[in-house]
C-alpha cells in the first residue's frame, strides 16, 4: 500500500511547537515505537534523547519475528532505524514495514526514519532509491545545508553530520525538502509528521568504534573517511549534532495529528 497526497499537515513549515508545560505531569507518556534491523542493534543516542523526556522504548526488531502495530494509538511516535540491508531487497521482512509506514503516515502520527529507515519512508511514499550514479558512498562526516524550510522548522542545524550508507532517495512529491548535500542530495525531509534523514545523529561512540571496526571493509569504498578521520572529525562536530538532536527529537514528539488538534 502507498499514501500519497500532495499535502501532509499544510504546505506551511512552521517551527517545532514546545512542550506544553505541566502535560507530563498531568498524563503518563506513552512509549516510543523503536524498530531494530540486527540483534546487536541499539537505539543509541536517540533512545538516550527519549527517555530523558521520560519516554518509554518499545523495541522491536521485525526481521526477527517481531510484530508491528496496526495502530499507533498507544505510542508517541516510532522511529525506525538504519541497517546494512536497503529498502530494494526483496525480504518479507522489508517488505512489510515499507508497507507498515502507511500507519503513521495516515494516523499522521510523528514518525521518524533513520538513514534505512528514510529510505524506507522515500519509496512507501513512491520515490526512487538508489545507489550514486558513480557508486559513491558517505562514509564518516559530511557537511549539510539547511534549506529554508528546514531552518525555519528548526535552527542550529550542524555543518556536518556522520554517515554510513551506499544508497539514497530522491524527493517524494509533495514533500518539504529540509537540508541538502552534495553527493547525495536529499539529506532530510518532510511529509506531515513524518521525517527522514538520510544521516546518523543516532551514533554513539562505542557505536562508531563498533562500526568502523566490524565495516572496516566500507572504509575503501570510493568517498569513504579513512577510520581516523571519523574520531577525529566527531571530535569537532559532534557537540552540534548532539545539540540539534535533542531539539529536533523533543520538538517532532511534541507534533500531533491534524484532526486530534481540531477537536479540541
Amino acid at each position: 500500500m502507498s499514501f500519497r497526497t500532495d499535502r501532509f499537515g499544510g504546505a506551511e513549515v512552521v517551527p517545532f511547537p514546545g512542550r506544553t508545560p505541566g502535560a507530563a505531569a498531568s498524563e503518563p507518556l506513552r512509549p516510543v515505537l523503536i524498530v531494530l534491523h540486527q540483534e546487536s542493534s541499539t537505539p543509541g543516542r536517540i533512545g538516550n534523547a527519549l527517555r530523558a523526556l521520560g519516554h518509554r522504548l518499545d523495541i522491536r526488531r521485525p526481521r526477527f519475528g517481531d510484530p508491528l502495530p496496526d495502530t499507533l494509538d498507544q505510542h508517541a511516535g516510532a522511529v525506525v532505524f538504519g541497517g546494512p540491508m536497503s529498502a530494494n531487497d526483496s525480504e518479507d521482512y522489508v517488505r512489510r514495514e515499507i508497507d507498515w509506514i502507511e500507519v503513521p503516515l495516515r494516523e499522521q502520527r510523528p514518525f521518524l526514519g533513520i538513514c534505512l529507515g528514510a529510505q524506507m519512508l522515500a519509496k512507501q511514499l513512491g520515490a526512487r532509491v538508489a545507489p550514486h550514479a558513480q557508486a559513491l558512498t558517505q562514509i564518516g562526516y559530511y557537511p549539510i545545508r539547511p534549506t529554508a524550510a528546514g531552518r525555519a522548522l528548526c535552527p542550529d542545524w550542524p555543518a556536518q553530520v556522520y554517515h554510513w550508507h551506499r544508497e539514497g532517495f530522491e524527493l517524494p512529491d509533495g514533500t518539504e525538502l529540509l537540508a541538502e548535500g552534495d553527493d547525495f542530495p536529499n539529506q532530510a525531509f518532510r511529509a506531515g509528521n513524518a521525517f527522514g534523514v538520510q544521516f546518523h545523529p543516532d551514533v554513539t561512540y562505542a557505536m562508531m568504534h563498533c562500526w568502523t571496526t566490524r565495516g572496516y571493509d566500507g572504509l575503501s569504498a570510493p568517498g569513504a573517511r579513512e577510520r581516523h578521520h571519523h574520531f577525529a572529525d566527531r571530535a569537532v562536530y559532534d557537540a552540534a549534532e548532539r545539540a540539534w538532536l535533542d531539539h529536533f527529537v523533543d520538538g517532532w514528539l511534541a507534533r500531533r495529528p491534524l484532526l486530534a488538534q481540531a477537536a479540541e
